[in-house]
């Protein structure tokens, strides 16, 4: 089984930043990509940014050039740095997680969610 712990969320004023963190725990072989989604009251959950094993990313057209999405192989965690934060980006964060285990199972994961909240 595997786990996945996310941090850093909080309240902050628009044009503010802040770090989600995600740690992915457990019988872990490999994880392949790495997500952080969002879903704001009323709406969709969506995705934000994903990071593949090998660094190449991708972004919602929402957060170009606001947010960056990294990740430590080694600690088996992503980040997501939200800079220039808007009302809008309102939502609970959550992260996902691709992996194969080591029994060589290969399932999805996600974490339990992290509320981010800006205030105008």
């Amino acid at each position: 089984q595997v786990q996945l712990v996310e941090s850093g969320g909080g309240l902050v004023q628009a044009g503010g930043s802040l770090r989600l963190s995600c740690a992915a725990s457990g019988s872990i072989f490999r994880i392949n990509t790495m997500a952080w989604h969002r879903q704001a009251p009323g709406k969709q959950r969506e995705l934000v940014a994903a990071i593949t094993s090998g660094g190449s990313t991708n972004y919602a057209d929402s957060v170009k050039g606001r947010f960056t999405i990294s990740r430590d192989n080694a600690k088996n965690t992503v980040y997501l740095q939200m800079n220039s934060l808007k009302p809008e980006d309102t939502a609970v964060y959550y992260c996902n997680a691709d992996v194969r285990s080591n029994d060589f199972r290969r399932d999805d994961y996600w974490g339990q969610g992290t509320q981010v909240s800006v205030s105008s």
